[in-house]
């Protein structure tokens, strides 16, 4: 069964202009570079084919991986989201002990950005947080051990 990727609707957007761009432009200017390397002659001591065949292989290896992605995604619908739990796509705020409440939005692999506040459903966070409700004390295992929060509001 292909893997499900969660997406936001930007993020979705986002990944179908990369992806518009690499099979357009990018693909154009990779095949000149290689017609051009392939002219020069002897191919088996050509830097420019070889350096040009390697970002070939990356660049359909991105593209497929998109392609991928964007068959199997599931767009995280913001007006459907529940206050009363968390799920995908939800915004958390989690208060561990007496430091300062922390806000995440609870987003698919793809989009993480922990520093943004952008957290995966597939972390040990994210994973601990899904299903609770408000005011629940939540016990999240983390590499670095357990920690216990408070989920203090969800939007």
């Amino acid at each position: 069964m292909p893997e499900v990727s969660y997406l936001t609707a930007e993020g979705a957007a986002r990944l179908r202009e990369e992806l518009e761009h690499l099979k357009g432009p990018a693909r154009e200017e990779l095949s000149k570079r290689l017609r051009s390397a392939i002219q020069q002659g002897d191919l088996s001591e050509n830097a420019d084919y070889i350096q040009a065949k390697e970002e070939q292989g990356f660049l359909e290896g991105r593209i497929q991986e998109l392609d991928s992605i964007l068959r199997n995604v599931v767009i995280i619908d913001e007006m459907k989201k529940s206050t009363d739990e968390v799920m995908v796509g939800s915004h958390v705020t989690i208060q561990e002990d007496d430091f300062p409440p922390e806000t995440y939005h609870l987003v698919g692999p793809k989009e993480a950005n922990p520093r943004l506040g952008r957290i995966s459903h597939e972390s040990p966070i994210g994973r601990a947080l899904l299903g609770h409700k408000l005011n629940e004390v939540v016990t999240a295992e983390t590499p670095t051990g357990q920690i216990h929060f408070k989920i203090v509001k969800i939007e």
